[in-house]
């Protein structure tokens, strides 16, 4: 299983001869220094260049190239050597761009000789620098490692190389630039540029390998990571996951969008949908018009790939969820690199007598300090920058968002209509990092809902600090659960959808009265162990039904008068009025329920359910747990961060909600 390494991280190497392939957008120079074990690199015939393709243990390519193979046989370097680096660098004097940030994010990849990825690293945040450290290999105590370093220079190899400390830095860098304008005519063209998704730098930031390479030709969009929403991420900004990074919280289950076909190697990419015509997407709308140079492109709402403006909207919450998890990936890495550099330089200067003590250890570690800030203050520059196109990305596209993506203060409900088709799917809430605080990333579901929703209404602290107890906690879920049983209700047609409630207590009567009142419920919520049983009796026998029909493959043949649409069974207070019997049904609908048109919303404390021990632990664990407040119980498995999430709630005093529901019962009554 390939490695997808952020900047700082580092991946064990369980084998000697290894590939070093390289993939950018432009003719870029590839080399390979040794240093050892600080770094140091003794001479110029410790560095293979274009103009010294070989060296014990490395060989390069002879000439830029927008594509390149490396190879590296740890075994054949020389016992001094501790540390094989590989530098990036932009030719000098060609008519080509002079700084990476002009260019695609370029792509590393560590394999072995087989061709299957080890590691690999898309080396992204680089701006005016013209070189840069893209890995190393390191020998660490008698195993090696790989680290994605990233670490551009402006001042291009020269600077690089005068930075690892080799005394010919200048001169040997002029021989390469030498070397590589030798064979600038023979080198490859860049790739022609990627048409699925306009110009976005998400696209730039999952190349693959290309055919001469051994690998199939790049699926367009990112590389999916595991979806926060619940489901894994698509191929494109959307379930997410990446088909891409559920949400931050789940495990990788349905909740994606059908991906493309997979292109044959080498040949042109299939974006063939299922159940539609085995053609391209029609392109986006027409964009913003041309940025100034030097100045970032201007958002536009629904500029992903899609076959509707639903779906391109859907393809961009997904993208815009990649770049945030990317970039704040990248500045998290880059601070952790600029520490562990510092603590290694102050080690080396405590290690001295000579200079632990007296003006030049303190000389040492204000130099060691400054560097450090120098580096995180790099790294939150770029962050900014990213954040800043986020940001302005963000306040186009929500107010473009159609009902079923939009918030409750969105003016798009107030001119909310019955659909006649359901949509791709649904907003439960918002995620956010403490890096972005201002920035919110709808939380989107595949519809139909593939696994149950759990509304945690046990006490615990919101993300502000702030602490509610079990009483307001408890409303507080229900609330929750009636916003997203509504949102459920008015995103499918008149007809197709059916909630169930049961509140064996009656504790929830306030809170459910929207759902009550307006008449939009299959029954009065249930009360006491018979509505228990009833409700849950009736549902059990609808999923054993369908499911035999389906598996007979008699569809067709259900009863008269059955009632074919989705249904939702929205449970409150759980366990109480629960016997074993009802728990075992409880425990069959969330397990077999949604394949066959029964989904289940929990509104429990965990907690108060302690007493069946670990019988329950299965049916929490299939259940997408939510909060009635914000909270950063998300994690997400793609690159680590810790998602804070927040309910899609009605705003205090609002009645768009009453108001919607009032729709929803009268496309209902004039249905039936």
């Amino acid at each position: 299983m390939t490695a997808e390494l952020v900047r700082g991280q580092n991946h064990p190497l369980s084998q000697a001869r290894l590939e070093i392939r390289i993939s950018a957008g432009t003719p870029i120079v590839a080399v390979a220094a040794l240093g050892d074990e600080n770094g140091r690199i003794h001479g110029e015939e410790w560095v293979a260049h274009p103009g010294a393709p070989a060296q014990p243990g490395l060989e390069v390519p002879r000439q830029a190239a927008a594509d390149h193979r490396l190879a590296v046989d740890l075994d054949a370097v020389p016992e001094a050597v501790h540390r094989v680096s590989v530098l990036l660098a932009l030719p000098v004097g060609g008519a080509g761009p002079v700084r990476f940030g002009a260019v695609a994010a370029p792509f590393v990849a560590v394999t072995g000789l087989d061709g299957g990825e080890v590691a690999s690293y898309t080396i992204t945040g680089l701006e005016a620098e013209s070189a840069v450290v893209a890995l190393e290999l390191y020998r660490r105590q008698g195993a090696w490692k790989v680290r994605a370093v990233g670490q551009g220079y402006a001042g291009g190899l020269a600077e690089l190389l005068a930075d690892q400390q080799l005394s010919q830095a200048h001169q040997l860098a002029g021989s390469i630039n030498d070397a590589v304008s030798q064979g600038l005519a023979r080198s490859v063209q860049a790739p022609p540029p990627r048409t699925a998704d306009g110009d976005r730098s998400r696209q730039a930031a999952a190349p693959a390998l290309g055919p001469d390479q051994g690998g199939a030709a790049p699926q367009p969009g990112p590389v999916p990571p595991v979806s926060p929403y619940g489901g894994q991420t698509p191929n494109g900004p959307g379930q997410p996951a990446p088909q891409q990074p559920s949400y931050p919280g789940s495990a990788p289950d349905p909740d994606a969008v059908t991906q493309p076909s997979a292109p044959t190697a080498g040949g042109p990419i299939d974006y063939s949908h299922p159940r539609r015509q085995n053609a391209a997407p029609p392109p986006p709308p027409p964009t913003a018009p041309p940025a100034a140079p030097g100045q970032p492109a201007q958002p536009v709402a629904g500029d992903a790939t899609g076959w509707s403006m639903e779906e391109r909207l859907y393809n961009q919450v997904w993208g815009m969820f990649e770049d945030l998890a990317r970039t704040t990936a990248a500045y998290r890495s880059a601070v952790d690199f600029a520490e562990s550099r510092m603590d290694k330089e102050l080690e080396q200067v405590l290690s001295d007598p000579r200079s632990r003590i007296g003006g030049q250890g303190d000389a040492a570690r204000e130099a060691a300090r400054a560097r450090h800030a120098q580096l995180v203050a790099q790294a939150r520059e770029a962050l900014d920058r990213d954040l800043a196109q986020l940001a302005a990305e963000a306040d186009v596209v929500e107010p473009a968002l159609p009902p079923a993506y939009a918030r409750w203060d969105n003016p798009a409900w107030h001119a909310y209509r019955v659909p006649m088709e359901i949509p791709m799917a649904l907003r439960l809430g918002d995620l956010h990092l403490p890096e972005a605080d201002r920035i919110r990333i709808p939380m989107l579901v595949r519809l139909p809902l593939e696994r149950g929703l759990w509304i945690d209404s046990g006490p615990a602290g919101s993300s502000d600090g702030s602490f509610t107890d079990s009483h307001a906690m408890s409303r507080l879920a229900v609330e929750t659960a009636v916003a997203h049983a509504a949102r459920l209700l008015a995103v499918y047609p008149a007809g197709e959808f059916t909630v169930h409630v049961i509140d064996p207590a009656g504790s929830g009567a306030q809170p459910l009265a929207p759902l009550v009142q307006t008449g939009v419920l299959a029954a009065p919520p249930a009360l006491g162990a018979a509505g228990v049983a009833d409700v849950l009796g009736r549902l059990t026998q609808r999923v054993d039904l369908v499911q035999m029909a389906v598996r007979g493959g008699a569809a067709d043949s259900l009863p008269p008068g059955f009632d074919t649409s989705q249904q939702l069974l929205i449970v409150n207070d759980f366990p109480h009025g629960f016997d074993d019997r009802a728990v075992n049904q409880l425990r069959y609908l969330a397990d077999e329920g949604p394949a066959f048109g029964v989904h289940l919303m929990m509104v429990a404390d965990r907690e108060q359910s302690s007493g069946y021990g670990p019988l329950l632990d299965p049916l929490w664990r299939s259940l997408l747990r939510l909060t009635p407040v914000a909270d950063d119980h998300l994690a997400d498995p793609w690159v680590g961060h810790a998602w804070t999430y927040e309910p899609s709630l009605v705003p205090p005093g609002s009645q768009v909600l009453q108001q919607v529901l009032s729709q929803v019962a009268t496309a209902r009554t004039k249905f039936t």
